[in-house]
């Protein structure tokens, strides 16, 4: 194989999260919190990918830190009886990189215990490491904290890792950790989310069988 871990992102990666499920329960709190408020899901995965999550809802929507607290909870309350499907042929990969000896790690926004119940939904291999929304701030990506916990444990080195990941924090983080990156580009058809990725990442996937084909070769 050629890297002993895949570090892969969660949401829009390996799961379609953020149209089904992150997108319409942000138009749901919205309706309440900003009425005057009007973004499309395009503008909703751009401002994702940058200046990220937290910009955008306390630069961009202008939420306070009381009604962000409140936004969580929502998106908490939201995110537990919504399950997302993962991408068509994400399973197979997985399950071959594992028949392999390979390591499989998750590095994400999300809350670790979700991504677990989405892994077992999706009948996936379980993650070997899983570094989530619940660390201390400083600690989540774009932080390369995850990345070092990893080579740390399993006695790596960089050029062992790939992380996958649709979003920028996940670049900036493999870039600080110089880890190699490859970008996953299947969720949407943003434009500018595209150039990006296609001009700073070695690494470009529009599809998940692109990425299979990759590392098989």
């Amino acid at each position: 194989m050629k890297y002993k871990c895949l570090v892969l992102d969660h949401d829009d990666t390996v799961v379609n999260s953020t149209t089904t499920i992150h997108y319409p329960a942000f138009l749901a709190f919205m309706k309440d919190a900003r009425p005057e408020l009007s973004m499309s899901l395009e503008e909703y995965f751009a401002y994702n990918f940058e200046p990220g999550v937290v910009p955008l809802f306390r630069d961009i929507c202008g939420l306070s830190p009381e009604e962000m607290k409140q936004e969580e909870d929502f998106w908490k309350s939201y995110v537990k009886d919504h399950i997302p499907q993962a991408y068509p042929g994400i399973r197979s990969l997985l399950e071959r990189h594992k028949k392999e000896g390979g390591l499989i790690c998750v590095i994400s926004h999300s809350f670790s215990h979700y991504i677990l119940r989405d892994y077992e939904y999706n009948h996936l291999p379980t993650p070997d490491m899983i570094f989530g929304w619940d660390l201390e701030p400083h600690l989540r990506k774009p932080s390369p904290y995850g990345l070092e916990q990893i080579m740390k444990t399993y006695s790596l080195e960089k050029e062992q890792l790939l992380v996958l990941d649709d979003l920028k924090p996940g670049y900036d983080m493999a870039q600080s950790a110089g880890v190699p990156f490859a970008a996953a580009g299947w969720a949407n058809d943003v434009g500018s989310i595209e150039t990006f990725m296609r001009a700073n990442s070695p690494l470009y996937f529009k599809k998940v069988e692109d990425l299979a084909a990759y590392l098989e070769d």
